[in-house]
This record gives C-alpha cells, structure tokens and sequence, in this order.
C-alpha cells in the first residue's frame, strides 16, 4: 500500500479557519460531556458515608489501568426529560465497551445518584444497546446493580413493548444459551422485575451493607400481604447468601466486590481464534490534529476525504479500489490498527465524471457531479467491493457525508433505484462487522446504503458537525410550501422559518446521541482508537455465517 501524499496546506487561511471553527464546537462537545459526567460534592459524600462509590469510579477500578473505557450512550436522553428536575444524565445508567484482565467486555453500572438509579425509557434502550454489543461480539458482560427499578411515574415508556423492559430478562436468557459469561454484582437496591437481570445471570455477588435484592419491597409487602418485614430480612445479601441461595457471593464492601469481578474475569478463557486478519499496527504518518482543519465551516463547501482518511489508517497508506470510476465514493483497502479493512467513504467535492464520445465519435465534455451524492457509477462500485470485503472477511468502515442519491430525469432513465436498491442490498446483508461514522450530512437514502442506525452497524458515531434528517431542512420547507398556496408571503416565510428551525434542532448530532442513533459523539481525534476498539470488540466474535444477498435486480 502507498502512502497518500497529503496537499494539505495547513498554513493557509482556509484551514486556519476551518480548524477553529471545530475547536469552537469541541468546545461545546467538552462543556457538555463535563455537564453530564458531574456529580456535585454532596451527592458523592452522600455515597461515601454509605461505603459506596460513584459509578464511574466503580468503572474505573475494575479496567484495567492505562487502558480507555469507550463510553457508549453518554447522550442518551439528553434534554429529553426536562421535566424532571435534573433531568435524567446518560439515562441513569453508564454503559460502555472496557478492558478487564487483559480481556474486552461490555460494562454496564447503574447510577444511584440519578434517581436512585430508576429507569425510564432511554435507560431501557441504553440497556438493550449494551446487551446486544455482548450478544454481536460474544463478549462478556459485567452487571453493576444499583437501581430502584421501573420509574413508576413513566411505566407506560418502558412496559410491556417488545423493545421494553421484559427484553433484558429475554436477552439474559439467549446469552445464557450462547454461552456469554454474565457477571453481575448487587451494590445498593435491585428491586421488582430489574431483580431478574441478577438472578438470571452466570455468577451473583451482594454487598452487605447496602444490597438488596426482591420482587416486592417492604412498602408493597405491607400494602400488598399486610406483612410487617425490614430490608435484610426481605432481601438482604446476607439472607439472599445463606437461606435463599439465590447469591453466590457476599462482599463485605465494594472494594472486595470489584476485586471479585477481576477475578471472575481473569477466570475467563480466551475464546476462539480471531476471524480477522491482523498484524502490528502502526500510527498515521500524519498528524490526527489536522483532522480539524479538514471540514469546512458550512455544510455547502468542499474537502477531499482522502485527507481525513490519511489521518485515521496506519502509516497513512491505503490502496484505492477502482480510483477512476464511480468517483463520488472512496472504496479503500487499508490497516486500522493492524486490522485489514474496507473503506466507503463519500466525497467531499465534485468530481468530473469522462463521458463517452457521441453516435458521430466526437468527445462529450465530463459531467459534474456532486462529491456527496450517490450516483449509479458509485453505486455499482461500493456493492462490488462489499461484496469483496465479504468474501475475504475484511470489515467495513463507513465515513458518510451523504445527501442522497441522484435524482432527476437521467438519473432514473439511468436506473438510479435498481443500482441503489443493490447497494443496499449487498450492504444489509453484509456479515463482516460494519462500523459508520457521520462525519457531516447524512440525509434519506444515502444514510441507508451508508449502514445507518437501522443497518446494524456495531458503533455509529457521529462528529459534532454531523447533521442527520430526512433532508436538508430548507428544501424540505421549500417542498412543503409547494402544497401550501393559499398561504400568504407572510405566512409561507414564517412557515419557511419554523420548519427550518425545526429541521435543525432535530438534526443535530445532540438530538440524535440523546435517542441513541448514534452511539457517541466523537472529537474527530477520537475516531481512530474508537474503530480500533470496535475492530477488537468484534474479533471476540469468530463465527461468520456464509455471506448470501439473494436475488439482486439487474
């Protein structure tokens, strides 16, 4: 592979400007992610005098040192219940993908301060998100159970859909039978249904002072059966340890309970052999901090991709599948920390497209088209080299700056839903583990053929200057109004005007990591060691079923 050779000028007003720019939205991204991750000085003394730590201190201890906890999910939820005092930070319950004993696992620790660790409809998703990461990868899973259970004032949220809360105790049950280590320990309430998650996991652990763990606490038990009862004796870990045997462990504090989930661990055989081919990885030739300047300011002006991709790869080198044909699209061969892969990436500029000579043999000027749209050429050449990394078990990474697909007269004489539908077609299907990152739009169809969040990609991230929707908000608003003629000038601008708002309120990458279409929002420095941890994520996975697309329109 070939080193790219950058024409990069990093000394130029341009990207001078572009670059400040992103650090102003990096900025905001870093205010915020601080804003969530806070907990004031009483509400962690509180914990304290109990014996107990915060959540995140929790997770710290049991990684191990000098290695990173890729957070999944910090969004979640974010200004969505604003009608809650305090709204509801990262949903209550911190999730995310961590190295334990030399091995990766999906993490999962509620958070008391949040609540009480309560849950309500995004906690449900976030939960499910973290479960089905250990389900693609066959990784483990470490519970840390802190929560009062269903927030009884918001159950319609969370109760009895089939993306609700009765899924985790499904989900526990199928990793049971996939044979995926579920390792759980109880450090504060567990109670109703969330008692299930524990008690249908591998190992059980209680700490003493704090845990405890029933179907019906002692309030409801009075309500309920008229039963007088304290907490130890309905619950306690001590009772759970010696007369109901449903614990396996009892812990004297936490300290000895996170050593016991190191233990549990570093007890864990090695699996299979890795599906994927890698060798030792190398850095980028060049410097991951001039991602900043790439991206222009708006969203209309233009970049070339194969820079950011220069800046993400090892050594800086890949190998560019069919460079001179369907030109809207990137399709490289190239190593992510030593892991072979497969790029798709869009343009980010026009590109001249050479036509063929008339019916009298003289040259046809090149046609124009748009770097961020999809057109049949591009289409056609990303389903083949799906295809490709499919047959040789290459994973795909996906760098979507996507408006859509072609439209218009000669788009559709040209077949523009045929070559598109086998795009998606050959994507959907794929079997080798699909990781996408919004680098900027990422609008309708394109967002689709570019394995969006309905696609199953095994992480989504976005940048803070993504932007995902339908469509762009002003066509939208201009498409709208065309069925809006009785309208006044007046009224259609206003119209124009809250649609357009609208439009970008919702597409904003903030709206969309709170709902968890994207599963973090990355500074753009990030992005190399968060598809690197993915990339290992998913080795722990070695079975890969045949790759069939089933009959593809021609």
């Amino acid at each position: 592979m070939k080193k790219y050779q950058t024409k990069l000028d990093l000394t130029s007003d341009e990207f001078i400007r572009r670059k400040a720019d992103m650090e102003t939205m990096l900025e905001t991204l870093a205010n915020r992610r601080e804003e969530i991750r806070r907990n004031t000085a009483a509400s962690i003394a509180r914990l304290q005098k109990r014996g107990k730590y915060p959540a995140r201190i929790k997770i710290e201890k049991i990684i191990d040192p000098g290695t990173i906890f890729h957070e999944i999910g910090l969004f979640a939820a974010y200004e969505m219940y604003d009608d809650i005092p305090g709204g509801y930070p990262a949903a209550g319950t911190i999730t995310g993908i961590g190295t334990v004993c030399g091995k990766k696992a999906v993490i999962v620790a509620n958070d008391p301060l949040v609540k009480s660790g309560a849950w309500v409809e995004m906690t449900c998703k976030k939960n499910l998100r973290a479960q089905e990461l250990a389900m693609e990868n066959n990784l483990p899973i470490i519970y840390m159970v802190d929560s009062a259970g269903v927030n009884l004032e918001r159950q319609a949220e969370i109760f009895p859909g089939r993306d609700h809360f009765g899924r985790i105790f499904r989900n526990n049950a199928k990793m049971a039978a996939m044979g995926i280590p579920q390792i759980s320990c109880v450090f504060g309430f567990c109670v109703a249904g969330g008692a299930y998650l524990p008690g249908m996991s591998s190992d059980l652990g209680m700490v003493t002072a704090n845990a405890s763990m029933f179907l019906a606490g002692p309030f409801l038990v009075r309500s309920a059966l008229g039963q007088d009862v304290d907490m130890e004796t309905l619950g306690g870990a001590t009772m759970h340890n010696e007369i109901s045997g449903v614990a396996d462990y009892e812990f004297a504090d936490e300290d000895e309970a996170l050593d016991w989930i190191r233990d549990q661990m570093a007890a864990i055989g090695s699996g299979k052999s890795v599906p994927f081919d890698r060798i030792a990885g190398e850095d980028p030739a060049y410097d991951p901090d001039e991602l900043l300047g790439i991206l222009p300011e708006n969203l209309s002006n233009t970049y070339e991709i194969r820079e950011i991709i220069a800046r993400l790869v090892d050594g800086s080198r890949f190998t560019e599948y069919k460079p001179k044909f369907g030109l809207t699209l990137v399709t490289v061969f190239a190593r992510l920390g030593g892991f072979s892969v497969g790029i798709i990436a869009n343009q980010g500029k026009a590109v001249k497209k050479k036509m063929p000579p008339d019916n009298h043999g003289r040259p046809q000027p090149p046609q124009i088209q748009l770097g961020n749209v999809i057109y049949s050429d591009s289409a056609n050449k990303a389903t083949q080299f799906i295809m490709l990394c499919n047959e040789r078990h290459i994973p795909l990474i996906f760098l979507q700056d996507v408006t859509g697909f072609m439209v218009g007269k000669m788009a559709e004489n040209n077949g523009i839903i045929q070559d598109g539908a086998q795009f998606v077609n050959a994507q959907a299907n794929s079997i080798v583990p699909k990781f996408t990152v919004v680098l900027r739009n990422s609008y309708g169809a394109g967002n689709y053929a570019m394995c969006g969040k309905a696609y199953d990609p095994r992480l989504i991230y976005s940048w803070p200057t993504a932007r995902l929707a339908v469509m762009d908000g002003g066509i939208a608003a201009d498409t709208v109004l065309l069925t809006k003629k009785k309208l006044s000038e007046e009224e259609q601008a206003a119209f124009r005007a809250k649609l357009v708002e609208k439009y970008a309120r919702e597409a904003s990458p903030y709206f969309s990591a709170a709902r968890l279409v994207v599963d973090d929002i990355l500074d753009p420095r990030e992005t190399r060691p968060a598809l690197i941890n993915g990339l290992e994520m998913a080795a722990h996975n070695a079975s890969l079923p045949p790759y069939v697309t089933g009959v593809m329109r021609m």
